[in-house]
């Protein structure tokens, strides 16, 4: 009996060793397999200005070499005079992500200037905010160029170095929108939904050639970027419920934690990035009950502005008294700091 109580507690002291072990080796190639980003080239679609200039500053700060680009030209110069002063080797280039001449040509001078693109985010985005009926078959091909299109044209650009080298990191930055379909926001929704799937079908394939392909889904984030979107229908009221709600704290993440998240979740390899509690209960709640999310979205919806009037106008040209109150002074304190306003940020 005693023999068979020593042996036991022998085997247990043996599995005990074995189970500690194994998880010191799994932590150490964890730890080990950190995709560090020091002297990586990183290239950043939509770079000038919002979540994608708060994402160049910290891969600036973690050694990175940036390349930024943008349509604007001036909104690009600001940029690259704010990303100049955080040190480090900054490359500005102009470039419609929609037109893909002028992105192989982008890569083309980022690679003369540095070498092969290491990490790609495919960040370019534009917003479209009013009910369907003031939407326009030229709106729902302006978001799908913009977000389909876009990061195919980047990720074939860049893809043949990452292969020939055996590794990369590509992210893809989706929305919230992307899994839950937002009223007033279809061509901005239906065209992240399909970026969502081109990215994990490009994760899948790409896999095995060392590349990790990332899609982020964060939740309404605070860059400040109302101001640069675009309204139809009641511009004004549509301005007002965006804009309110883009500044509210539990509705609305500050830009500077999910570009932490997202740039976290790209240095792990992660396959997805559900960023912000408004995204995982809307990516579950449609995925587990989506009869109940519809008829939720169905109320919603009816106490949206109903006009149909297809004019398009920018938010700055929609403001109002309750736009300039303190319902959106977190957005406005944002996009003073992201070059969202058209001035100088310093």
């Amino acid at each position: 009996m005693a023999d068979r109580r020593h042996t036991k507690r022998k085997g247990l002291s043996l599995g005990a060793i074995a189970a500690g072990v194994g998880t010191v080796v799994g932590l150490k190639r964890v730890l080990s397999s950190r995709y560090s980003f020091k002297g990586k080239t990183v290239l950043i679609t939509g770079g000038s200005r919002g979540l994608g200039l708060v994402m160049a500053r910290m891969f600036l700060k973690e050694g990175a070499r940036v390349a930024i680009c943008g349509r604007d030209v001036d909104s690009l110069r600001r940029a690259h005079a704010d990303l100049e002063r955080l040190g480090g080797e900054v490359l500005t280039l102009r470039c419609d992500v929609r037109d893909q001449v002028q992105v192989d040509a982008m890569v083309g001078a980022v690679h003369e200037q540095w070498g092969a693109v290491d990490v790609l985010i495919n960040n370019a985005g534009v917003i479209m905010v009013g009910p369907l009926e003031s939407m326009t078959l030229e709106d729902f091909e302006q978001a799908v160029d913009t977000h389909l299109w876009g990061p195919l044209y980047t990720t074939l650009a860049v893809a043949p170095d990452m292969k020939a080298k055996g590794e990369g990191r590509i992210v893809n930055v989706s929305s919230m929108g992307g899994k839950l379909s937002i009223p007033h926001l279809v061509p901005y929704s239906a065209s992240k939904f399909a970026l969502v799937g081109l990215s994990d079908g490009l994760r899948t394939e790409l896999a095995q050639d060392g590349i990790r392909v990332t899609t982020a889904c964060p939740s309404l984030i605070r860059t400040g970027s109302p101001r640069n979107a675009t309204f139809k229908g009641d511009n004004e009221k549509e301005y007002a419920w965006f804009h309110v709600g883009n500044s509210m704290m539990g509705l609305s993440m500050s830009a500077e934690r999910v570009a932490r998240k997202i740039i976290e979740a790209c240095r792990r390899g992660d396959a997805e990035a559900l960023v912000g509690m408004p995204a995982k209960l809307g990516a579950v709640g449609r995925a587990l009950a989506p009869n109940l999310t519809a008829r939720v979205l169905d109320l919603a919806n009816r106490l949206l502005p109903q006009d149909s009037t297809p004019e398009r106008h920018q938010g700055r040209e929609s403001e109002t008294p309750i736009t300039r109150s303190w319902l959106t002074e977190l957005s406005r304190r944002a996009a003073e700091r992201n070059n969202e306003n058209g001035v100088s940020l310093h």
